[in-house]
């Protein structure tokens, strides 16, 4: 349980990040960026799957390139049923998606599977 709370809060960053750097980005209040990490969150759980199957022979064809554009589509998807979060069109939609992305793996760098702080270290003798 803890670890989905630490990943929902590190959503919420990218999101603000997101909303932040990329004119077109939008977010208006805390519960929003609340309601936002978590619809994120479900989106990529059970849309982002579908969408990959469907359009897995056009994500082969452009060598991976095609996920962004699915990626895109998610956060799109999230815009959407938000009153308060707004996204200005594909690109604002792309880049958006690409910030909350780096901010999710840089940050899960540092956070376990069960969501306490980890730091390995590795000594070569």
């Amino acid at each position: 349980m803890q670890g989905i709370v630490i990943r929902t809060l590190i959503s919420m960053l990218g999101l603000f990040i997101a909303s932040r750097l990329i004119p077109g980005v939008w977010i208006d209040g805390m519960g929003n960026f609340i309601l936002a990490a978590v619809l994120l969150g479900l989106v990529n759980a059970f849309v982002r799957p579908l969408m990959f199957f469907f359009t897995l022979p056009l994500t082969v064809v452009t060598l991976g390139l095609f996920l962004f554009v699915v990626n895109a589509a998610m956060f799109g998807l999230v815009a959407a049923m938000l009153d308060n979060f707004q996204v200005s069109g594909f690109w604002s939609a792309l880049f958006g998606a690409v910030i909350v992305s780096i901010t999710s793996t840089v940050a899960s760098w540092y956070i376990g599977p069960d969501g306490r702080f980890e730091v390995f270290v590795v000594r070569r003798r």
